[in-house]
């Protein structure tokens, strides 16, 4: 399993695109995995046939785990084995094992997807004679695995992701007792290790503090009940528990963190904008955008714009380690796109210097691959200020939760036909309300203020797309 994304320690093998026996070639897509980012296509980096899937689908697998093995001579391949069962792969383990910081290895291996598992100092073992099987990376018992993990300087047995928890909690592995198989630390192990030692004098009301940073467990509980154990509603069932996994527990992680990191205010607007409503009508109808989707967003994404273009402070963000503000120069347009695997948030890279053809190409392939569910991690990462269109669902406005990493973000509330005083006249209008939710380290009152009213501004006006720009 390749790192497919910087920073990510598993993933979900979503389908299997080949079976036991399947000629495969190289760059051939096997599989379709899901991490905390997006649902990616794994190529197999050989030419062979298949010998062994090492995982059914369904299942989360450490990166570094091996999760295919390939045949790649000419002769008959061996006869594929067993189904894999719960129990083999809770005792799997990566077959090249990842050294610690302090060894860690020049270079990784070549993949086709992500930055690969990082090369280890075990050597694999020589390919038999008689056979031609080449996994994927190497696969070797776990017996053999794990002595010569123990070999190597004596170091305490643990896979990557939960080296990484014991050094973010603290926690020396080589204090730790190890509960696992064959005496590998599981991260309950590290857990326990972390925990404070009991102290029955005042173990009473220690818990009282505790409370309000518990109160979300109820909602994360799902995320530990195994996929296996969650069918749908059963005819009569009172209840049916969800697995919180993937982009959507990412997503639910990051916007708790951002909601309780980042002080966020909320500033509203409601405004006429009938005339950029006829503006879309004229488009649509314009050479120059024959065969482009034009709507309402387009506009608004082009008004976000020029605003930023007139404020540059507002695309910023906000470095905690190095405490500084650090100015954006370039606009990267995140979009909140729902999809049945949660919330998304792609951007469209460099939008300030897209004409409007350009973005509204833009526009309608980042919707589209994200409705398709194919956007990559790296079309979600270096986002600079973000729009969620809540009017498409009938919304007139809400408070939205900064993308982590962002200074802003710009809720769109429906536009409905209302009576409006227009040159001292009650008349219907088209009206429509905006909710800019901002973080006041770097973004103060003024400067919200005024990026919002120049949105406004500008769609109110939408030939101030021409003279502001």
């Amino acid at each position: 399993m390749p790192d497919v994304g910087e920073g990510l320690t598993e993933a979900e093998i979503l389908k299997w695109y080949v079976q036991p026996g399947d000629t495969v070639t190289d760059g051939q897509v096997v599989c379709e995995v899901e991490t905390a980012k997006a649902a990616v296509e794994l190529p197999i980096p050989f030419d062979g046939t298949v010998h062994e899937l090492c995982f059914p689908e369904g299942t989360t697998v450490d990166v570094g785990q091996v999760i295919i093995s390939v045949n790649v001579g000419g002769g008959a391949p061996p006869a594929p084995a067993a189904p894999v069962t719960e129990s083999v792969a809770a005792q799997a383990v990566p077959a090249e094992p990842v050294a610690e910081e302090e060894d860690e290895p020049q270079g990784r291996q070549p993949v086709l997807v992500g930055y690969g598992v990082a090369a280890g100092s075990t050597k694999r073992r020589p390919r038999k004679a008689s056979g031609d099987t080449a996994p994927a990376a190497a696969p070797v018992s776990v017996p053999e695995q794990l002595n010569g993990h123990a070999a190597g300087a004596g170091r305490p047995l643990a896979k990557p992701p939960v080296r990484k928890l014991a050094k973010d909690l603290g926690v020396d592995l080589a204090t730790v007792v190890p509960t696992g198989p064959d005496g590998i630390i599981t991260r309950e192990d590290v857990h326990a290790a972390a925990a404070p030692a009991p102290a029955p004098a005042v173990e009473a009301p220690v818990p009282a503090p505790a409370a309000p940073v518990q109160a979300p467990a109820p909602v994360a509980a799902p995320a530990a009940t195994p996929a296996a154990e969650t069918p749908g509603a059963s005819p009569g069932a009172r209840e049916t528990r969800i697995p919180i996994k993937g982009v959507r527990k990412a997503t639910a992680a990051a916007m708790v963190g951002s909601a309780f990191t980042a002080p966020h205010v909320t500033e509203f607007v409601t405004f006429d904008v009938t005339r950029t409503m006829k503006l879309v009508e004229e488009l649509k109808s314009d050479k120059d955008m024959a065969g482009l989707r034009v709507n309402p967003l387009l506009l608004i994404a082009k008004a976000v714009l020029v605003a930023v273009r007139r404020n540059p402070e507002i695309n910023a963000a906000w470095d905690e380690a190095a405490q500084e503000i650090v100015l954006k120069h370039y606009v990267n347009l995140g979009i909140a796109a729902a999809t049945p695997r949660g919330l998304i948030v792609p951007n469209i890279k460099d939008a300030h210097a897209q004409t409007l053809p350009e973005l509204s190409k833009s526009l309608s392939e980042l919707v589209a691959t994200a409705r398709e569910g194919k956007t990559t991690p790296a079309a979600m990462q270096g986002g600079t200020f973000t729009i969620t269109n809540v009017g498409v669902f009938g919304v007139d406005t809400g408070t939205p939760i900064l993308n982590p990493g962002e200074s802003a973000i710009l809720a769109v509330g429906a536009i409905k036909l209302q009576p409006w005083v227009h040159k001292g006249k009650v008349k219907p209008r088209q009206v429509t309300t905006l909710a800019l939710s901002f973080d006041h380290r770097l973004v103060d009152g003024e400067l919200g203020s005024k990026f919002l009213a120049d949105v406004a501004a500008i769609l109110e006006q939408p030939k101030r797309l021409i003279t502001w720009a």
